[in-house]
């Protein structure tokens, strides 16, 4: 399992034992969470807690509301009787929001990563904030009845393509979208009645594939996403997100890869978002528009010379970013999602050479280069996590506060 950073005890005041029942609440929930379900045994194994206490925890999450005890799918040639496992609850769910170029996707995401509803409103045209609110709202309104009647929700994550400062959930810069100092979270919070948290896609995909897709079990690695609307990077450094100061760390889609590029929107020439680039892999397949599969099958399939040498310059090009990103950071992993990961499936033995040969020493030969396994809930997955921190911190304390846990007074 991914190795990250315990639960932080936070000061609500109390005796120290209530404190280290807290702690260890939200470790055993948080390890629930991400596990999709595990054994007593198991947790008591990861946790070195002694049974009596495993069993004390897990019994006062059921009571919560927030777990329960069953037996696990069958698995073929498993002899005897199956442990019980202990799973997070169906009714714990949190809204994932994610807002582009050309579609604003809302989701309702369970405990444990299941997305559960996933619908995306397409666009005629770059959605503004209040459009933006305006679709979420529209959209949340629609299931209000499935909501009410089998969910409590935790909160809602917002997953932007652009600089969000982690505090309190301001866009600074969102270029692909227009927006700028956008205070998105209290106008959605307004809306919906919801607690509203937004963070950058890209950090919280890497998040996610940390947890739930290729990257499980790794606590180094790089994630890199190419989108219709640019690149971004997010990064996982000893089983914690790299945030840095403000919630900025990570705009890898800016790393300098060619001094005789064109100039980005960011100003500088040569960033790795305009050499490596969907607009390009469309213009030289002749397509509009494609989802992953379809870019996939293109790409496959295709034997014109022009694709074959646009194909080739981009891996060539994402070859050096991902050069610099091994000689900087030593990841384990590199994780390629949206159209990267198509260049990825095309041209895994030409990247993988190029990376090896450029980087420092023998660390291009140990990296892992792996392809995104969440795709389409990736977003979904990740912009969760934000909504579930609050619960996952204090478990007892936001089910006990409120009614309705999720629910803005």
């Amino acid at each position: 399992m991914t190795k990250l950073a315990l639960p932080t005890l936070t000061s609500r005041g109390g005796s120290s034992n209530d404190q280290l029942r807290r702690f260890n609440l939200s470790m055993i929930l948080t390890m629930i969470h991400h596990s999709s379900g595990c054994s007593r045994a198991e947790l008591t194994r990861r946790t070195g807690l002694n049974r009596s206490t495993i069993s004390a925890l897990v019994a006062e999450l059921v009571e919560l509301g927030l777990a329960f005890e069953g037996e696990p799918e069958d698995v073929p040639g498993r002899v005897g009787r199956p442990s019980l496992q202990v799973f997070p609850s169906l009714k714990i769910a949190a809204i994932a929001v994610s807002p582009d170029v050309d579609a604003i996707t809302v989701g309702l995401v369970g405990l444990g990563g299941e997305v559960i509803r996933r619908i995306r409103f397409d666009t005629a045209r770059v959605p503004t904030v209040l459009e933006t609110v305006n679709a979420v709202k529209a959209i949340v309104d629609g299931m209000r009845g499935e909501i009410e009647n089998n969910y409590e929700i935790s909160g809602v994550g917002v997953a932007v393509p652009g600089l969000v400062d982690t505090v309190d959930g301001r866009v600074l810069i969102a270029p692909h979208l227009g927006w700028r100092d956008s205070a998105i979270t209290t106008a959605l919070a307004k809306a919906l009645h919801y607690p509203v948290f937004a963070g950058n896609d890209a950090g919280l995909g890497a998040i996610a594939e940390s947890l739930f897709g290729a990257a499980r079990g790794t606590t180094d690695l790089v994630y890199l996403n190419g989108a219709s609307n640019g690149i971004g990077g997010g990064l996982i450094i000893g089983g914690s997100p790299l945030r840095g100061t403000s919630g900025y760390a990570g705009e890898l889609g800016h790393t300098l890869v060619n001094s005789a590029g064109v100039r980005c929107h960011c100003g500088r020439i040569g960033c790795l978002e305009t050499e490596v680039s969907m607009p390009r892999l469309l213009k030289v397949l002749r397509l509009q528009r494609v989802d992953q599969d379809e870019l996939d099958i293109a790409l496959g399939v295709s034997r014109d010379p022009a694709v074959l040498r646009e194909v080739a310059r981009q891996i060539d090009f994402l070859s050096v970013a991902i050069s610099n990103f091994v000689n900087m950071f030593d990841p384990e992993m590199v994780v390629l999602g949206g159209f990267l990961g198509s260049l990825l499936s095309v041209g895994r033995e030409r990247l993988a050479e190029a990376v090896s040969v450029s980087s420092i020493g023998s660390l291009g030969h140990a990296v892992l280069l792996e392809r995104a396994q969440l795709r389409s809930r990736l977003m979904m997955v990740g912009a969760a996590e934000l909504a579930f921190a609050g619960l996952l911190d204090d478990p007892a304390g936001c089910v006990r506060d409120r009614p309705r846990f999720g629910m803005l007074l």
